[in-house]
Parts: structure tokens; C-alpha cells; sequence
């Protein structure tokens, strides 16, 4: 019963905060800490990127219609827009790439339950949104530089901590570049990372190695999946309000806490 519990706890707070400006995996940590989970931070590692998985998918559920509008803009050979988008979410995803590729043990030990570096790392993530809040934005539209500029922020955000949506989101909101445009492409360029890291983890046998037991995987993704869809939706919203602020106390706060427990 309590690796039911656990699953779904971890499922719940992995789909409210993966679209949320608080930093998905931070909170995941934090959580299995407070559940006081014992995997190895393979196995922990392994469980954070499958619930990412699940979240990936509500991401294409909630923009479905623009996917679709995507791959039949790329393929009609009178326009360029379709290409031109699909070319800026290659180049966002180099710099993520190249750190998972030569980084990606190194990468596995910051996902075990290293509260100082989660709150620390929280801290920086609500300065960031703080100030990308009081930015004016000019409604740029997005180009080869900026797309880059944003996979920078993205591969940062791999550690745990920094949020993804938030240092990508307020990296373009700093970039000058539309609320609404800006929250959309945050949420698609990750999902062709995701998709590919769980499909070298599958090609190298990592999830065979380390995989928690399926219905723990199952009810954490039903769990992720589900509230990843609300949450997405609802992030949308809040950029476009400008209401980054309120998430900027809440990570400030809970990364002070973090760093807190973790000396006591």
C-alpha cells in the first residue's frame, strides 16, 4: 500500500509541476526525501524521467491541434513556417542533448535526495522568475538565435531545482519575445528530449536494470498524465497574466526550507 501511495503522490506532484514554474524534478526529490524513499539514484533517476514521459504526453494531448497544425504546415511545400518552427525546437534541444550525452552519469547522482543543491538551486529559479516578470516584453517573434539561447536555459534547468518551464519561459520572456508564444514553446521543445531519453534508456537497458516494479510506474504515470493536463492548461494562463511573481516567493521559500532541513 505505501508504494501505491508513493506512486501516486510522485505522479500527482510530477504532473502539477512539471508545467508550473517550480521545477518538477526539485520537488520530486524533495518529495521522495519526505516519503522517505531508499532507491538507488539510478533507480530514482529512471522514475523521474518515465513520469516526465507521462507529462510529455499530456503536453501533446493539450496542444494537439498545434502539433497537427505543425506537421501539416512542414509538409506543404508552399509554406515555410512549419519548417522554420520545427528548425527552431532542433536547434532548442542541442545544448540539453549534448549535456545528457557526456554528462549523464554525472547527472544521475544530483538525483539523490541532495536537498542543499534543491533548494539552492529553487532560490535561483525564483530570482529568475522574478525578474523576468518586470521585463517588457516586445512580442519578437522567435529566430535561430533565440531558440538557442532558450536550450541553454534548458539545459541548465537539468538540475534538480531549476525549473524547466520557468528558466525557458522567462528566458524568452527576456528575449522580448510574446507571453502566450512563449509558454507554448516551452512546453513543445521538451518533448522530443523526453522521447529520446527514454528511448536510449530502453536501447541501453537501463529501465530493465533499475526499473521500479511496473504498477509503481503505471500509477505514477495515470497520476502525471492526468494532472499534467490541468496543469498545463493552466500554466498557459498565468503567463499570459503575468503572475510568475506568486511562484517566485513560493520556490524562494521552499528552497530556503530545503536548505534548512538539510543542515538540521
Amino acid at each position: 500500500m505505501t508504494e501505491i501511495v508513493e506512486a501516486i503522490v510522485l505522479g500527482i506532484i510530477q504532473g502539477v509541476t512539471e508545467f508550473l514554474p517550480v521545477s518538477s524534478s526539485g520537488h520530486l526529490e524533495l518529495a521522495k526525501y519526505a516519503l522517505g524513499d531508499t532507491s538507488i539514484a539510478e533507480e530514482s533517476m529512471l522514475t523521474t524521467v518515465f513520469l516526465h514521459f507521462a507529462t510529455a504526453l499530456a503536453t501533446i494531448f493539450v496542444f494537439k491541434n498545434d502539433i497537427f497544425d505543425l506537421i501539416k504546415m512542414f509538409f506543404d511545400r508552399s509554406s515555410n513556417e512549419g519548417r522554420s518552427y520545427a528548425s527552431f525546437i532542433v536547434v532548442s534541444m542541442i545544448p540539453a542533448a549534448l549535456v545528457g550525452f557526456f554528462l549523464d552519469d554525472l547527472i544521475q547522482t544530483l538525483f539523490d535526495q541532495q536537498l542543499a543543491l534543491v533548494g539552492g538551486c529553487l532560490i535561483f529559479t525564483g530570482i529568475l522568475l522574478w525578474f523576468s516578470e518586470r521585463m517588457t516584453t516586445s512580442k519578437k517573434k522567435l529566430n535561430i538565435f533565440s531558440a538557442f539561447i532558450i536550450g541553454l536555459s534548458q539545459a541548465v534547468a537539468i538540475l534538480p531545482g531549476i525549473s524547466r518551464s520557468g528558466s525557458t519561459i522567462a528566458t524568452s520572456l527576456m528575449l522580448g519575445i510574446d507571453k502566450k508564444e512563449a509558454a507554448k514553446f516551452s512546453f513543445l521543445m521538451v518533448i522530443p528530449l523526453i522521447f529520446g531519453k527514454i528511448a536510449k534508456d530502453l536501447i541501453s537497458g537501463d529501465f530493465m536494470n533499475h526499473m521500479p516494479s511496473a504498477s509503481y510506474l503505471f500509477l505514477g504515470f495515470c497520476a502525471a498524465f492526468l494532472t499534467g493536463i490541468w496543469a498545463c492548461k493552466f500554466m498557459i494562463k498565468i503567463v499570459s497574466k503575468s503572475k510568475l511573481s506568486w511562484f517566485a516567493i513560493y520556490c524562494t521559500i521552499v528552497g530556503i526550507t530545503a536548505i534548512t532541513i538539510s543542515f538540521i
